[in-house]
């Protein structure tokens, strides 16, 4: 078990990993929030709270009230949100109240942007349930929802109180969601961590085997790299952009395919090979280290086809939330383990880089 500290200039909590949490969850959230309050809300899907519930439920003296999310990225709208709203308002919930976040990214994310906006905030804990969710979305302290033009573009900054990664909830993900998941994993690795990039290399075998020893040192070494970034730029006014690498055309594949084709670490898995196309052109990585990457994030393949032309995907980088002032911002890799963000990509670039990217996925699922 590990417990690594996010320290930021609007809180302090501590994210948590390591086998059989959710059995002594209660007294570790009253360690982080103090004693608990009258209403205590978990917000979790259906086949989560039939999966993990009963290891969860008897911790908690009293029953919490279950807020239930559909599966998928398309139920993370603000109709959600309101209708959630109105289930807290009608059970008792008041500024006293503790959300519980208990599922993967959609459940954090749209449980986040709950417990930002009921009664202008309140307190939430993050429990996340798939190996994205917990080397990402639950740390930082970025919330929010979809809108039909883009992801991401309604949320706020909201931190949780404390995280619990319990990587037992992760016998039961499926194998498509772990290698989606460990591509969040690669990117922490090829823009702040060479080390992990070196480990998840040799050690490939075991990771996908789900040998928890070698889990927990990937998860740990992506939440330590988060943390450390999110700690020098909380709002994510400079260097916090990097760990948008990936996300400018993954984001852009999401959308262009209607949310239902790819896995969010899937999407980014394919922008990231779009990126590094940008960057060996620019020569801020070279032929070798392009070569290694592209070779790591196969490794934890395989990527679905992508049934899509350049214009489509090029038009929906457009609503990227990372654009300010009609400029395009991307992140690109320098070597490794480390990355810059740019704002003079050219339209032709990116188009080359989709158009490379499309090809390639042309190749491996031909």
């Amino acid at each position: 078990m590990q417990t690594i500290r996010v320290d930021t200039p609007s809180a302090k909590y501590d994210v948590v990993t390591g086998a059989g949490l959710l059995r002594s969850l209660r007294p570790r959230i009253e360690q982080a929030v103090g004693r608990l309050p009258r209403r205590v809300f978990v917000l979790t899907s259906a086949p989560i709270w039939a999966l993990w519930g009963h290891c969860m439920q008897p911790s908690f003296a009293e029953p919490p009230v279950v807020l239930l999310l559909e599966p998928g990225e398309r139920y993370k709208t603000l109709a959600s949100v309101e209708r959630l709203l109105r289930q807290m308002a009608a059970a008792g919930a008041d500024r006293g109240s503790l959300l519980i976040a208990f599922g993967g990214g959609i459940v954090g994310d749209l449980g986040g942007f709950l417990a930002a906006v009921f009664m202008r905030g309140i307190a939430y804990v993050q429990v996340p349930t798939t190996f994205l969710s917990q080397v990402d979305s639950s740390v930082g302290g970025k919330v929010g929802v979809n809108l039909p033009e883009g992801k991401n573009l309604v949320g706020a900054f909201h931190h949780p109180r404390a995280v619990f990664a319990d990587i037992d909830t992760l016998s039961t993900l499926p194998d498509r969601e772990l290698r989606a998941g460990l591509m969040e994993s690669v990117k922490a690795g090829i823009i702040r961590d060479r080390s992990l990039v070196r480990y998840m290399e040799q050690h490939s075998a075991e990771i996908l085997a789900r040998n928890s020893r070698a889990l927990e040192k990937v998860i740990a070494a992506s939440i330590r790299m988060k943390a450390a970034v999110v700690h020098k730029d909380e709002r994510e006014g400079g260097l916090r952009m990097i760990l948008n690498f990936g996300h400018t055309v993954g984001h852009a594949l999401e959308q262009a395919t209607a949310y239902k084709a790819l896995l969010h670490g899937e999407a980014v898995a394919w922008g990231m090979i779009a990126a590094l196309h940008i960057a060996r052109a620019r020569r801020s990585v070279n032929a070798a280290q392009l070569q290694r990457l592209e070779r790591l994030i196969h490794l934890y393949g395989p990527l679905p086809a992508l049934k899509l032309r350049a214009p489509r995907v090029m038009a929906a980088t457009g609503g990227d939330k990372k654009n300010l002032g009609g400029v395009r911002r991307f992140v690109l890799p320098v070597g490794i383990g480390d990355a810059c963000v740019v704002e003079d990509v050219t339209p032709a670039e990116l188009d080359a880089a989709v158009r490379f990217m499309l090809a390639q996925a042309a190749e491996k699922t031909a």
